[in-house]
């Protein structure tokens, strides 16, 4: 274990292993759709999933500053559909201890190796005991790369039409490559939109633009009977406690509306209930903005997430119903009206703009008498812009960091040789058998 970690995992230990109940764990810096992706998969193998999440100070010990804090990328976790539970104080290295406390009997890990300061696989002793299972990494994505994006201020990963992208009509490379490279990212999607067993659909995914209008991609649950339907919009780049926050405020005052209108009285709870389950008052549904709409208005080389890896991140998030890829920066009357399900019941937005404009983008929804605000909190200014400028004041240790997880790839490409070599010898020495 990390010297920085707790010794004991806190709280009553689960009375027995459960086979449906799977655990994960990690650092889960600004979380990513590439945490996401492990996170869906590990939850497709069970009926529960617990995640662990590491102190920053062991983090620091092992890998090197966090740029979220604890509090912030517990936010993250406990935001995401699939998670049942979020753990604190997590190990570094997985401890047979802490997972059997909590009734988890198999860890879920993506295919690559993780490592500790001394370069040994942060799960060899899960994986000795043959309680390790592992799922598919999701490629082209991670908190190294993200830094990198901003450190280097590149701009290679913006998307011009996700539309035609995922159609294999844009994009770098053949035109097969186009095609097999859209066919995934459309797969990628449809996972992240599935309900909180990450088994059946969940969310509805749309297209908007200004000369095609709403384009449905993937059908989800939609709308039940009751809900009232609310729009938010934004960037929502580097998907983070203050974009969270937000989401949760807005759930929560629509849940206050509907206490007191009754929804949650117990004759209409068992109504609700005696046609199938219950549910909650609102259905959420998030505008996402174009790469081009973004960089318009900040510049250099925001979003430092493109409008897809963003998409996937807003998809993920429990607070919401339904995304509309490439959402006008202005939500006009003539957009709202002409919404899939309904004009919304309410237009919702923050106390805070990352995106200063010259005019009130808001103007239609105020005339329509559905504009909301969403009053002040703990993370309103934490956003991409507020992310970037921690990285760049200590920017010398997050470089040193990336070159630290240069040099730690090397160590755990060996260890990978290594565990491939003996599981060959293994596999000769049963056929000698």
């Amino acid at each position: 274990m990390s010297a920085t970690d707790p010794v004991n995992p806190p709280g009553e230990p689960a009375p027995e292993l459960l086979e449906g109940r799977l655990w994960v764990d990690g650092c889960f810096d600004f979380f990513h759709h590439g945490h996401a992706g492990a996170v869906v998969q590990a939850r497709q193998l069970g009926d529960e999933l617990y995640v662990g999440v590491h102190s920053d100070e062991a983090i620091l010990e092992n890998k090197g500053p966090t740029v979220m804090n604890l509090k912030e990328r517990l936010m993250a976790t406990d935001a995401c559909r699939w998670v049942t539970k979020s753990i604190a104080n997590a190990p570094y290295v997985t401890q047979l201890e802490w997972i059997s406390h909590y009734g988890c009997k198999y860890v879920v890990h993506g295919d690559d190796i993780t490592s500790d300061s001394s370069g040994e696989d942060c799960y060899r002793f899960v994986k000795a005991a043959d309680r390790f299972k592992v799922v598919k990494r999701t490629p082209s994505i991670s908190t190294t790369d993200l830094v990198g994006r901003m450190l280097l201020c590149t701009r290679g990963h913006f998307i011009k039409s996700l539309q035609k992208t995922l159609a294999g009509l844009e994009g770098p490379g053949t035109e097969e490559e186009r095609k097999k490279e859209g066919e995934a990212m459309k797969e990628r999607i449809r996972l992240y939109a599935t309900d909180e067993t990450a088994k059946q659909p969940g969310v509805e995914v749309w297209f908007w633009s200004e000369e095609n209008g709403f384009n449905k991609l993937f059908g989800g649950i939609g709308p039940r009977i009751g809900q009232r339907v609310v729009y938010v919009d934004g960037g929502f780049d580097l998907f983070s406690s203050g974009h969270i926050e937000f989401l949760r405020m807005v759930v929560e005052a629509e849940e206050e509306l509907a206490r007191t209108d009754g929804w949650y009285s117990e004759q209409n709870v068992n109504e609700r209930k005696g046609k199938g389950e219950d549910y909650g008052p609102v259905f959420v549904v998030a505008g996402v903005h174009d790469d081009s709409v973004i960089n318009k208005w900040k510049g250099v080389n925001y979003p430092i997430m493109n409008i897809y890896e963003r998409g996937l991140c807003v998809l993920q998030c429990k607070y919401v119903n339904a995304v509309i890829f490439g959402a006008p920066f202005e939500p006009t009357k003539s957009y709202l009206t002409k919404f899939p399900w309904s004009t919304p019941d309410a237009v919702y937005h923050g106390p805070t703009s990352f995106m200063p404009s010259t005019k009130d983008v808001y103007a239609a929804p105020k005339e329509m008498g559905i504009y909301r605000e969403i009053g002040h909190h703990e993370f309103e200014n934490v956003n991409a812009g507020t992310i970037v400028q921690r990285i760049m004041k200590s920017r010398d240790l997050y470089e040193a960091r990336q070159k630290a997880k240069g040099m730690k790839a090397d160590i755990e490409a060996a260890h990978k040789e290594r565990e491939l070599l003996e599981e060959e010898q293994r596999k000769e020495a049963k056929l000698q058998k």
